[in-house]
């Protein structure tokens, strides 16, 4: 009605030869196009916010934002919180569950369900009143699965104070009608976070294939005798006391659009079984400050009814595994909150479906292992009783117990660290051979995704780069050669052939053949110019072919220590952090071959003088590398031989 009066008084204005101002028929006209009000001067124009965006009043227009990316903010009240008025962390796993969901269906643009979820530590527990705040993204996706990266910390609104609780990253699954596998859309990574954590997503699901055969080889290596912390029993709590089993119906609050129960739901219904079976064994209040890496084997739905079983399978003492061979070495990262420390019990828990009341048959959901303490008033573990495991299958779940803590100490130690706290030469067994060829692998990868590289030379078909970064001085050579990207990739990973054309090189001989991927080598090095003798060091290398189209070969190399290999006064014992080779395909038979390097304080000087023109040793000895390749690039016996 106004528009229509409006536009009747400008008409009786041109009608009497009356002169409009300009920004009245300006409004005149925005208004007959449904405007409520003229822009004024200065006032920015309105933007239309792109699909999928999140408003933020905090936010820049402007500013990038992840189109998966998920915030969720949550405030702790009374209903959340257990008796000492803190958030259960059955609550908090539903939470992140739905956001991570949320995510992954963003991406794949239909329903998705939890296929697993990565180890999970919690550093603080979060008071009632307070804000848990969620960050969820895709970081990688693969054919039909994808790997959601979630961030979860807390808000103190009285205080403002924002403090880190716990990082995870769970696998979801598409699904398209009656359940059918959809093929997923690529992911293209655009801040240096992203690309380090596209690039670091290959090595986990790497890590998560392997899962089980780590903790056979572990078991299969140890010593068959179960050596318990009490042979004679007395004082031991049988383990029978702590056994729990509870039955919930999945009604629909529980399940997704799909009808299928959410993964958030069962996990805490999960843990408030093992929370019921670790108090039976301490007679107190339990924290839960670890679950294990586990796998959804099937969905449930609404209607059907879940069994819950938990049992304590072993009570922790000591940083000791029993029968696992020597105590742990005292580690850096392994006296944090969130690692199983003495005073620790592990509980294992299992949920199984069935569909009628009186069905035999049982559906196998999940199995988890949940890592609990018992906190004195200074927020120290307490002592717990001792356990004795029940004869056949509790002894195996006792040993087994053993094992994973063993494996939790190493992954945490070695995975969850930063590269700055992980010392240069880690000791290699069997059980952390997975995890230290992952920080291998993805510490050049993380290297490689830095963004502010900066060219300091060039000469001629060699380019030299340098990084700055806290008190890493690190640097990569660049060139491009006629050779096909995966012959470049066989001959730079066989060390024993670096010597051809690098003059630095000695000799290296193979030690130890872990797997395909992955080889130990003892090298000899020239001697430096301030030293007496030559260097030496034990190199593991670790090589991982292209995950999909765009990824790089990688050749990886960090230095171990072997017991069969100890510093000697014949060499000066040398280390390397992180360096390696990135070979990208450019075509059928050319390549672009890059190697990296985080150099040492003992490098710092060789290094610097290349950088500065006073020396051209670096780009000397990639022109001798290029030669190397394509002189041997139609070498047959070298085709046939990886390493």
């Amino acid at each position: 009605r106004a528009t229509l009066l409006l536009s009747r008084c400008l008409l009786k204005m041109v009608k009497g030869n009356i002169i409009v101002p300009e920004d009245i028929l300006s409004f005149c006209c925005n208004g007959l196009q449904g405007s409520t009000s003229p822009r004024r001067a200065g006032e920015p124009e309105e933007r239309e916010e792109a699909p999928g965006a999140m408003a933020s009043p905090l936010a820049s227009p402007s500013a990038y934002r992840n189109p998966t990316e998920v915030q969720m903010s949550q405030l702790v009240l009374p209903c959340h919180t257990n008796h000492r008025g803190e958030l259960s962390t059955g609550q908090l796993l539903k939470w992140i569950d739905t956001a991570a969901c949320l995510s992954a269906e963003r991406h794949a643009g239909c329903p998705c369900v939890t296929a697993s979820m990565d180890d999970i530590y919690f550093e603080h527990t979060i008071s009632v009143g307070q804000v848990v705040n969620i960050r969820a993204k895709v970081n990688r996706a693969f054919n039909s699965s994808m790997e959601v990266g979630i961030q979860v910390s807390y808000e103190d609104l009285c205080s403002g104070k924002h403090c880190s609780i716990c990082k995870a990253y769970a696998t979801f699954v598409a699904q398209g009608p009656l359940g059918s596998k959809v093929r997923l859309e690529p992911l293209a990574p655009q801040t240096e976070e992203e690309k380090i954590e596209y690039s670091i997503a290959a090595e986990r699901r790497r890590m998560r294939l392997v899962h089980k055969d780590t903790l056979k080889d572990l078991l299969t290596s140890s010593s068959q005798e179960t050596e318990q912390e009490t042979r004679d029993g007395s004082g031991a709590v049988p383990a029978g006391r702590t056994r729990v089993e509870s039955v919930e119906l999945v009604l629909p609050p529980h399940a997704n659009h799909q009808g299928n129960t959410f993964g958030g739901q069962i996990m805490a219904w999960m843990e408030n079984v093992a929370t019921i079976a670790a108090s039976r064994l301490c007679h107190a209040h339990p924290t839960l400050r670890a679950i294990e890496m586990f796998h959804f084997r099937g969905p449930s739905q609404v209607g059907d009814r879940l069994v819950l079983k938990a049992i304590v399978n072993n009570a922790f003492k000591n940083r000791c595994v029993p029968g696992l061979g020597d105590p742990l070495p005292t580690l850096p990262t392994a006296l944090s909150p969130s690692s199983p420390l003495p005073g620790s019990m592990e509980v294992g828990v299992c949920a199984e479906a069935y569909g009628q009341e009186m069905s035999i048959s049982r559906r196998h959901i999940n199995s988890a292992f949940m890592t609990f303490v018992v906190l004195d008033q200074e927020g120290h573990p307490r002592s717990l009783p001792l356990l004795a495991p029940e004869p056949g299958d509790g002894e195996r779940r006792y040993r087994e117990a053993s094992a994973r803590k063993k494996i939790r100490l190493d992954r945490k130690y070695v995975v969850s660290c930063k590269q700055t706290e992980v010392p240069l030469s880690v000791p290699w067994d069997h059980s952390n051979k997975v995890y230290l060829s992952y920080n291998n692998v993805s510490a050049l990868k993380m290297l490689v995704a830095k963004a502010n590289w900066t060219l300091a030379r060039e000469k001629e078909k060699v380019r030299m780069y340098t990084l700055e970064e806290d008190r890493f001085l690190s640097f990569r050579i660049e060139m491009s050669v006629r050779v096909a990207a995966g012959r470049a990739f066989s001959l730079l990973s066989n060390l024993r052939r670096r010597h051809e054309w690098d003059s630095h090189y000695v000799r290296a001989d193979l030690v130890q053949k872990v797997d395909d991927d992955d080889m130990i080598y003892h090298v000899v090095s020239q001697k430096l110019r301030n030293e007496n003798k030559p260097q030496d060091f034990v190199i593991l290398a670790s090589r991982r072919k292209p995950c999909s189209k765009g990824d790089p070969y990688v050749v990886a190399f960090r230095s171990v220590t072997l017991p069969t290999h100890p510093a000697t006064a014949e060499f000066t014992r040398g280390e390397t952090l992180c360096s390696g080779f990135c070979i990208w395909p450019e075509s059928e038979e050319m390549s672009k071959v890059a190697y990296y390097n985080q150099a040492m304080p003992g490098y710092l000087n060789y290094v610097t003088t290349n950088v500065v023109g006073l020396s051209s040793d670096i780009c000397s000895t990639f022109e001798a590398c290029e030669k190397f390749l394509l002189k041997n690039k139609e070498d047959l016996i070298s085709r046939l031989q990886d390493f």
